[in-house]
């Protein structure tokens, strides 16, 4: 440790993401960095009109030293600040609309492994921001361009933990038992899933819902193998009728039906549509690139009048749209899910997500989960695969096989002879054929890597085939794309 260390801010650049900032505390983030942050957040705020603002932390050991850094900054700009204390990252979003306060920052590093922290932002709820709005925050920081200001204060609020927890409750009241498996993967979660589960009704089987900042058995991220086969291995244990897994800060929700097997975020969104649009004619729905394309061929939401917006990946995008087009609800494949009123907010809530699931349950009292995933239309959906491919030119090598995807289709062309219907290119190439199923290339977000995932409404065979002699050879030709993470 130096002098320096402890006198001057230290915020690596690379730290400031599409949607959201993450670093490790240590080498890339200090506590005077944290203040820096804080105080260039608070002018930000300035610059949009606002200064009251809610702030929570998660209960990782570092996390309220970081809060308390931040919250330096952000009084030293004028902000007013409305401190909640311990929460999940819904919670925080929760309290803008119970505090009346525009702005949030929540300080976690979700289900990152320990030793990372960052800062979940936003201004209106219940946005947050997005490239346009980090983009300014980073330049603040970086350049030093905060101002610092008088009258900035901090309010210690009681009870919005309880108010949290009440107001999600009130989204499922279920009127038969459903024995629910609980999985929190020791993460901030643990401290208040369970309780709202019990208060809707649900028999709770907890499972890993200690609070322990090390993650003694696995990282709490619902989307990861052990923790999925935590959660099955509770389900067939206990006899439970599913498990929901909350990620780290609490805005995801993963499921395992009660046979055991997951179901992907983008299929409990369809079966979530599917329960809802006959009760909401004419529903839009927002679902990210990634996701199944049985939205658009489903015969129950074109029934219902149901429309579905295929959308950037990220959930700051998937939120920002589903509140601009007014969409019922928006789904995004990492288990993101967005309800606007009747059914929440509009912002990310994997409380809320879990309600909206139980409900679904609760409604249909004949049928097991697992009879309603086995209900869905036949979809053979590839892993995610992502060949390497520089920061500096994955973007190119995206535009140019975009732009190859672009003239074929113009030129009414086939791949595997099916003609080309559509070609979505608001994230990368989303390439949809004649018989519904597609293809994705689009850059990574946070890594050096191309994201590549194929879907067949034919066969595995024939989903096998579309990456095989179809996307595989094409990024082929395209130089500075390497080696994949995974081959189907």
């Amino acid at each position: 440790m130096t002098v320096a260390y402890e006198t001057t801010p230290l915020v690596k650049p690379t730290g400031f993401r599409e949607y959201d900032a993450r670093w490790m505390f240590g080498p890339d983030l200090n506590l005077m960095g944290v203040r820096a942050l804080g105080l260039g957040l608070g002018t930000y705020f300035a610059e949009r009109g606002e200064r009251r603002v809610v702030v929570g932390h998660d209960f990782r050991s570092y996390s309220l030293s970081i809060k308390q850094a931040l919250m330096l900054g952000l009084v030293g700009a004028g902000c007013e600040v409305l401190d909640i204390g311990l929460a999940v990252t819904p919670m925080a979003y929760f309290a803008q609309f119970d505090l009346n306060a525009p702005c949030v920052a929540m300080v976690t590093a979700s289900h990152n492994e320990n030793g990372w922290t960052g800062v979940k932002m936003g201004v209106g709820p219940p946005l947050t921001f997005g490239p346009d709005e980090i983009g300014r925050l980073k330049e603040i920081v970086l350049t030093g361009a905060w101002r610092e200001v008088g009258g900035g204060t901090v309010t210690e609020v009681e009870g919005v933990a309880e108010r949290y927890i009440a107001d999600a409750a009130t989204r499922c009241t279920l009127s038969r038992p459903i024995r629910v498996v609980c999985a929190c993967g020791n993460g901030t979660a643990a401290a208040f899933a369970p309780e709202g589960l019990r208060r809707m009704g649900a028999e709770v089987i907890e499972v890993d819902c200690e609070l322990d900042w090390s993650f003694p058995n696995y990282n709490p991220n619902p989307e990861d193998h052990e923790m999925l086969s935590a959660m099955t291995r509770a389900v067939l244990e206990h006899g439970a009728d599913l498990a929901l897994g909350f990620d780290g800060d609490g805005d995801r929700c993963g499921v395992v039906d009660d046979t055991g097997e997951e179901i992907f975020a983008d299929k409990i969104g369809l079966m979530l549509a599917r329960d809802l649009a006959p009760n909401h004619p004419g529903a839009k729905f927002v679902v990210d690139v990634k996701s199944t394309g049985l939205f658009a061929t489903d015969p129950v939401l074109k029934s219902a009048g149901a429309t579905t917006l295929y959308w950037k990946t990220g959930h700051s995008y998937i939120k920002r749209k589903t509140a601009e087009i007014g969409a019922l609800a928006g789904f995004e494949k990492s288990g993101h899910l967005f309800f606007n009123d009747p059914l929440g907010r509009g912002y990310d809530d994997g409380l809320v997500a879990a309600a909206a699931i139980l409900s679904m349950l609760d409604r249909h009292p004949g049928e097991k989960l697992s009879h309603m995933r086995k209900a869905l239309p036949v979809a053979f959906t590839s892993l995610t695969m992502s060949p390497h491919c520089d920061d500096e030119t994955k973007y190119e090598v995206v535009a140019r096989v975009v732009a190859d995807y672009e003239a074929l289709g113009k030129a009414g062309g086939s791949i595997l002879g099916r003609k080309i219907t559509e070609v979505n290119t608001v994230n990368g190439a989303r390439v949809s054929l004649q018989d519904g199923s597609w293809v994705l290339v689009r850059a990574s977000s946070n890594k050096p890597e191309l994201v590549v995932v194929v879907e067949s409404l034919r066969s595995e065979a024939d989903m096998r085939a579309l990456f095989r002699d179809e996307v595989k050879p094409r990024l082929a030709k395209q130089a500075g794309v390497g080696k994949y993470n995974q081959e189907i």
